[in-house]
């Protein structure tokens, strides 16, 4: 049971450090990062050269939605919106070592109706 976790660790880690070594954020093109769990999902905003975030969104700042999908919807337009804020229009986005589906789809194509460029 134990070598199977290990196991299933290794390869999402291999997935990430793949994913992360093509794309890095910059002061003038940012990275989009989202992280998602069962319950939860972040996303941010982040300068890699600096290792500054600039702008950051919790499911907790949201209000309640219906399903996890809408989660992210209401997510991407809120990061949209902060980061037009701090006047940032292009980003990078890092979808992580999730597949570009549901939670994390939603988050980029509502991100992308809000106004970022990527």
């Amino acid at each position: 049971m134990k070598n199977k976790e290990i196991l299933k660790n290794e390869v999402r880690l291999r997935i990430h450090s793949r994913v992360r070594s093509k794309i890095s954020g910059t002061s003038k093109v940012p990275r989009l990062s989202v992280f998602r769990s069962n319950k939860e999902m972040f996303v941010q905003i982040i300068n890699d050269e600096t290792g500054k975030t600039l702008a950051s969104v919790n499911v907790k700042e949201l209000d309640k939605p219906l399903n996890k999908t809408d989660v992210g919807k209401q997510m991407g337009k809120l990061i949209a919106k902060k980061a037009q804020e701090k006047k940032i229009t292009k980003v990078v986005f890092d979808r992580g070592r999730y597949k570009y589906h549901g939670r994390v789809k939603a988050v980029a194509e509502s991100a992308r109706e809000g106004g970022l460029i990527f």
